[in-house]
C-alpha cells in the first residue's frame, strides 16, 4: 500500500515540486495527498493544484493565537490521515499540538548540528567553512535539534554569495530529500544518527504509528 504523505509548504514550492515529481511514479511507494500552506497564492499552492493534489491553508492572521492555529492545522492534516508529514521550506513554528500527532520529516541547509536555524547559509559562509550541506532530520521540540536521518557535503566555493551557496545546497537538497523519503516509505523505518555524529544513517525507523510526542518544529528557510 502506498504512504500516504502531506506536505507543508509557504513559498515558491521547488522542494515540494521534487516530492510531487517523485510520487508521479507508482513504483516511488508514497502520493501526496494534499498540500497544506499558511498563506493564499503561493507557487506550492499552484504546484499543487496543477498537480491535482488537494490544498488547504490555515493562516495564523485568522486564528486568535499560535495555539489555535496550531490546533486548526493538526485538524486539517489529520482529515488526511497521513503515514508522514513533510516539511518543505513551510515557515511557521509547529507546535506539540501537531509534532505530537504526526511523525514529521524536515530538510535543513547545513551539516547539523553546524549552523541551526533559519539563517544557516550565511552563518556557514560567516563562518568560513570550506564544506556545507543537506542535513535531513525528523522534527523535535528544538531548533533543528531532531534525529538526522541523512546527510550530505556541499563545497563552498571561494567566490560564494548567500544566494550562490543557497542555490547550490538546494539542488542537492531536493535530491537528498527525495531519496531519504522514498528510503522510509520503502524500507518502513530509519534509525536516527545522534547529534554530532558523522556515520552515514541507517534508514531503519518506522513511518508509520503515533507522533512524535514532542514540542515545538523550527522550520527553515524558503524553498
Amino acid at each position: 500500500m502506498s504512504a500516504r504523505l502531506v506536505v507543508l509548504a509557504s513559498g515558491a514550492g521547488t522542494t515540494l515540486q521534487a516530492v510531487l515529481d517523485a510520487t508521479a511514479d507508482p513504483e516511488f511507494g508514497a502520493t501526496v495527498v494534499a498540500v497544506g500552506t499558511d498563506r493564499h497564492d503561493t507557487g506550492a499552492e499552484r504546484r499543487a493544484r496543477g498537480s491535482g493534489v488537494a490544498v488547504f491553508t490555515v493562516r495564523l492572521e485568522d486564528h486568535p493565537d499560535r495555539e489555535a492555529f496550531n490546533a486548526a492545522t493538526a485538524e486539517r492534516i489529520a482529515g488526511f490521515e497521513p503515514d508522514l508529514l513533510v516539511l518543505a521550506g513551510y515557515m511557521k513554528i509547529l507546535s506539540r499540538q501537531v509534532i505530537g500527532r504526526f511523525r514529521t520529516i524536515n530538510t535543513h541547509p547545513s551539516l547539523l548540528p553546524a549552523f541551526p536555524g533559519a539563517s544557516a547559509v550565511r552563518d556557514a559562509l560567516a563562518a568560513g567553512v570550506k564544506v556545507s550541506g543537506v542535513t535531513v532530520h525528523w522534527v523535535d521540540e528544538g531548533v533543528d535539534t531532531g534525529p538526522i536521518i541523512a546527510q550530505r557535503p556541499v563545497p563552498v566555493e571561494p567566490d560564494d554569495s548567500e544566494q550562490t551557496l543557497r542555490a547550490r545546497i538546494q539542488g542537492v537538497e531536493r535530491g537528498l530529500f527525495v531519496a531519504t523519503i522514498g528510503e522510509i516509505v520503502r524500507s518502513g523505518s530509519a534509525q536516527a544518527v545522534p547529534a554530532g555524529d558523522r556515520r552515514a544513517p541507517d534508514l531503519r525507523a518506522s513511518v508509520r504509528g503515533s507522533g512524535t510526542g514532542r514540542g515545538s518544529a523550527h522550520v527553515q528557510e524558503e524553498s
